[in-house]
């Protein structure tokens, strides 16, 4: 009977794209982290203008290998997911940038970096789980590494009530409160992007093995 994983060359082109384009969700990461903790915004701005420019090229260049390649080494419907899921990653964290960049002297003092680390740890986990796409479907390594990024997202949801109970009280300015809450909310909605590359692998791999 045949199998799929003898289709699972090293020279694959969709591994090689979609390991590209979560190193990109892995640098719109990295560039978020940068964008919460350093005073000069605008080199990070063009870092992210670069980042995104590179995932909606990468999103569009996998769709155009999907309709001009006759075998791929992933079912289709499964490459489409996963492109799908990854592009969504920097999208959501482009948004969060465009939003702080406006308001981020009204919210000084607000500490956005820890939940920046928590969504970098969760796109490495991202990177790390793209890669073993090539390894033959390992169902063991894959499911350690979504654990990994399941317990990345409820530390996320964990820390996204605590800063509402120190906004909220600071009644002199509701709306600097609510302006926090919207760019918490964005953050933990990318780590849940993360989380659902995660489990479009983890189904791809129990599919296949």
């Amino acid at each position: 009977m045949f199998s799929l994983q003898t289709m699972f060359g090293k020279g694959d082109k969709f591994y090689g794209l979609l390991e590209e384009s979560a190193e990109a969700a892995r640098e719109s990461a990295k560039a978020m982290h940068d964008l919460v903790t350093r005073a000069d915004r605008s080199p990070v701005m063009a870092a992210f203008t670069t980042t995104r420019a590179r995932e909606k090229a990468l999103h569009a260049q996998i769709g155009e290998e999907l309709v001009n390649t006759f075998v791929t080494a992933l079912d289709r419907e499964d490459i489409e997911a996963l492109n799908s899921a990854l592009y969504k990653i920097p999208k959501t964290i482009e948004k969060f940038a465009e939003r702080y960049v406006i308001v981020a002297d009204r919210l000084a003092g607000v500490d956005f970096a820890q939940r920046a680390v928590l969504l970098q740890q969760s796109a490495d986990v991202v990177v790390q789980m793209i890669a073993q796409l090539r390894q033959g479907l390992k169902i063991g390594p894959v499911k350690k590494l979504r654990d990994q990024l399941h317990a990345l997202e409820a530390e996320a949801d964990r820390l996204l009530l605590d800063p509402y109970r120190t906004l909220y009280a600071e009644a002199s300015d509701p709306l600097r409160a609510i302006l926090a809450k919207d760019l918490f909310e964005l953050i933990e909605k990318a780590v849940d992007k993360c989380r659902d590359v995660g489990n479009v692998v983890y189904a791809i791999v129990l599919k296949n093995s």
